[in-house]
């Protein structure tokens, strides 16, 4: 096996993996230094709601952007944007460097990113696309600029515009693209936004720990559920009526049932598949990923409004890869938290829809390592015939491991552990942690949808006909009804919080 070399702490500052860890518990650190009375997070930047004719009336910066904290209000608005862009690409270009990147062009690449990432987000705060026509913390939008129409779409349009403006650069600008893929890192980016999450789920759990810990037992239950259906029956399919061979089947399997790129990687490694099967079956993933990111939302928002959870835990079943997993969970959280306030003028809390979607995704990572694992261990000796020829060390579990995961887990330990042991802390700890899984948080997901459209090339389908239609009917015809069914099963009825 290649792991039986490596010690337990290999690749600890070299993967993308840990690279995710470490960045989202420095980020994590840096918000609880409120603690102490050290607010040192509240520089960043982060767009405002405004309207076009406003702002043409009478311009100024400090209508489409603040910092995220009072106590920073002293700097223009550019400033702070020009603070946000140095912090983030001197920490990312430290991941970058001990990734082995290419340093000069990840920087220049970033910056492209950044700024693109930025205009996205301050065109989707226009008051016509993202305003509610509601009363939220005491405002509403639409009476404060007298709107006449709007989209109604909340903070979801920022994504989908980022996701578009990727797309456009991806697929009609390939070699503009080219030069800023480099930076183009979603799976980075997304993993550390999960590990912050940690932070919202710590807060939420505060809130409504029954709640919180019936989804995650919920969720754990249904993806254990999914795992022992989705694999067999594509495997079955792939083999049976599209004629694969067992290791094209057995990577299709993984990319499809499991968790995408990572599992189909993870299983070719495992089974010693050739090398450009797991690089065709995560092109499919990729692109497909987009379809979903853009289609499911919606359609779930609309097939079902008011089973919000269930939807959310379906999208963490359904969607492949982490990063479109939990782009595709925000904008469901957006879609369905604003259509709600919308028709009953009642607000669910930000946050548990995605929440739903991750933790379910999360439960289905755990398991990449042990599947691994156990499939290189059936597939040395049912189907390569080598019963004691090649043994496997059991530490392959620890490297298949996702690290994120662990890191996520430990930032919403020591938020319980807050919660029962130091009680009086909590309310110097929500200020600094308030700002690093809100605006942060936020983000890091704008910089992963902007990445994927980046690195999404749709003519890369070309010449993959057989692959292209069996994973269609993997994914639409066997996975989305099953994860639809099994979501149900295990969380109808279950309604977010209501925000205060």
């Amino acid at each position: 096996m290649s792991t039986l070399n490596k010690k337990w702490y290999s690749g600890m500052f070299s993967t993308e993996d840990w690279w995710s860890a470490w960045l989202g518990l420095f980020f994590f650190a840096m918000g609880l230094l409120s603690i102490w009375g050290l607010e040192i997070v509240g520089w960043i930047a982060k767009p405002k709601t405004w309207e076009f004719t406003n702002l043409v009336q009478d311009f100024a910066w400090s209508k489409l952007i603040k910092t995220t904290s009072k106590d920073y209000n002293f700097l223009h608005p550019l400033v702070a944007i020009l603070i946000t862009y140095i912090v983030f690409t001197i920490l990312t270009g430290i991941g970058a460097y001990y990734q082995k990147l290419n340093v000069k062009k990840y920087i220049l690449g970033f910056s492209v990113i950044f700024v693109l990432t930025w205009v996205s987000w301050i065109i989707g705060h226009e008051a016509h696309f993202s305003a509610i026509n509601a009363s939220i913390k005491g405002k509403n939008y639409f009476e404060i600029f007298d709107l006449t129409w709007g989209l109604q779409l909340g903070g979801g349009f920022s994504f989908m515009l980022a996701l578009l403006i990727g797309l456009l650069i991806g697929n009609f600008f390939k070699d503009f693209a080219d030069k800023i893929k480099e930076a183009a890192k979603p799976e980075w980016f997304i993993k550390t936004a999960i590990v912050l999450l940690g932070i919202k789920l710590g807060m939420m759990t505060m809130k409504a720990a029954g709640f919180t810990y019936e989804l995650a037992l919920a969720g754990a239950a249904a993806a254990f559920v999914a795992y022992l259906l989705f694999w067999p029956i594509v495997y079955y399919v792939g083999r049976k009526f599209f004629k694969l061979n067992r290791s094209s089947a057995a990577v299709l399997s993984s990319g499809i049932s499991i968790c995408g790129v990572s599992a189909s990687i993870a299983t070719a490694g495992a089974i010693k598949a050739k090398p450009i099967i797991p690089i065709a079956v995560s092109t499919l993933i990729i692109v497909f990923a987009m379809f979903e990111l853009v289609v499911l939302p919606p359609v779930y928002t609309n097939l079902a409004p008011n089973q919000p959870i269930v939807n959310g835990a379906a999208m963490g079943m359904t969607v492949k890869t982490d990063g479109a997993d939990a782009a595709a969970g925000a904008i469901l959280d957006e879609l369905m938290v604003s259509k709600h306030l919308k028709k009953e003028d009642v607000k669910w809390e930000e946050g548990w829809i995605l929440s739903a979607a991750i933790l379910t995704k999360i439960w289905i990572d755990v398991f990449i390592g042990i599947w691994s694992f156990i499939l290189a261990i059936i597939w040395i000796r049912n189907v390569e015939n080598k019963k004691s020829k090649e043994k496997i060390p059991l530490k392959e579990i620890w490297f298949r491991f996702p690290k994120f995961v662990l890191a996520y887990m430990l930032v919403w330990i020591i938020y319980l552990g807050m919660m029962y042991f130091f009680p009086d802390i909590l309310p110097d700890a929500k200020i600094g942690g308030n700002i690093v899984q809100g605006t942060f948080r936020k983000f890091m997901f704008m910089l992963t949808f902007l990445s994927i459209g980046v690195i999404t090339d749709f003519s890369k389908l070309k010449g993959m006909g057989r692959l292209i239609l069996l994973y269609a009917i993997g994914l639409f015809v066997i996975i989305a009804p099953i994860a639809y069914l099994v979501a149900y099963i295990f969380h109808h009825g279950m309604l977010p919080p209501l925000a205060h």
